[in-house]
């Protein structure tokens, strides 16, 4: 039979896993550190599509599109996927190597570890890495300040894909997963699960505004702990498999 994770040379159960811990990484990720970092692009985007629209044909569904802000989180899938997809090529290249077979499990590992530290320390240590790479994160506000002013269509598509190169610790810890993934098929897989399981905490945050968002934010970041340490585990039990 043939396999559903074929691209991953780990098995089903290790590659469902896999991509289980991306998607939960996303979630929570999403829904703690996403929306403090990324929330005010979102917040942004959204009030000037919303603008664009007369007030006499205002509805429910201009709302919902405004806040789902479909093309911009289809170029930062983009940018993820792709360099997901490159890691996965590098870890694969890198694997191949004589006596370098276990740097698989020792991606994982460090990721594990990055996801295990979120858990302990909460999403403050990834801002503090954010932090010292603000001159990066200058240039690209520089790059795409006139692209807010109608984000729409391609537009949104090539700001998001820009901003998906935005200095972010969980970024670094995800892309540590997609070099451990196998290749660059399972690198792309994995950060195709992660970058969806961002999307929700965006998306509520872009339709219900920041206070609601925070509320939810708040919520989440009870549950983050548990939950990043259950991420953790699964990504360790995964490289445990490939010693």
């Amino acid at each position: 039979m043939h396999s559903a994770f074929a691209f991953l040379p780990y098995g089903d159960v290790s590659g469902l896993a896999l991509l289980a811990a991306m998607l939960l990484a996303g979630l929570v990720g999403g829904a703690t550190h996403c929306v403090g970092m990324c929330g005010p692009f979102v917040l942004a985007q959204t009030t000037a599509r919303l603008e664009s629209v007369p007030a006499s044909q205002m509805n429910e569904f201009h709302r919902l599109a405004g806040a789902a802000l479909v093309p911009y989180h289809l170029g930062r899938a983009t940018t993820y996927i792709t360099l997901g997809a490159m890691a996965g090529a590098v870890g694969q290249t890198v694997r191949s190597i004589p006596g370098l077979d276990w740097i698989a499990a020792g991606w994982l590992i460090f990721a594990a570890m990055m996801f295990l530290a979120y858990a302990v320390f909460g999403s403050g240590l990834f801002r503090a890495t954010a932090a010292k790479e603000s001159r990066w994160g200058r240039v690209l506000g520089d790059l795409t300040r006139p692209m807010f002013a109608r984000p729409t269509g391609m537009r949104g598509y090539a700001l998001g894909m820009m901003l998906g190169f935005l200095p972010c610790g969980l970024l670094y810890a995800a892309l540590a997963v997609a070099a451990g993934a196998g290749g660059a098929a399972g690198g792309a897989a994995a950060m195709a699960a992660f970058v969806a399981g961002t999307v929700p905490g965006l998306v509520v945050t872009g339709f219900a505004g920041h206070l609601a968002a925070g509320r939810w934010r708040r919520l989440a970041t009870v549950a983050a702990p548990v939950l990043m340490s259950v991420n953790a585990f699964m990504l360790a039990w995964v490289a445990w498999r490939l010693v």
